[in-house]
């Protein structure tokens, strides 16, 4: 003869869920990678940056040269007159 097996209550029901919820909690959390090792210097990236910002800026640098040039001739134009005029 085979035993009755009696439904099981509905908060023991809950309490197991959330037993086995914590423990596969508890195991993800075990899991994390380990942090690299602090003695190993870092890979060098500067020098690509550096071009980077060399293409950047070499454009600007030229756009800021030729506006010093206008504004130097504007202002050498600008006495000449001024000395035309007598003034």
């Amino acid at each position: 003869m085979t035993p009755i097996r009696r439904p099981m209550h509905p908060a023991a029901t809950r309490a197991r869920a959330l037993a086995l919820g914590l423990a596969a909690l508890a195991a993800l959390a075990a899991c994390r990678p380990e942090p690299p090792p602090t003695e190993q210097p870092p890979e060098p990236q500067a020098q690509a940056h550096n071009d980077l910002r060399d293409a950047i800026r070499a454009p600007q640098d030229k756009a800021r040269a030729t506006e010093q040039t206008l504004q130097d001739a504007a202002d050498r134009q600008k006495a000449a007159v001024d000395a035309a005029e007598g003034g």
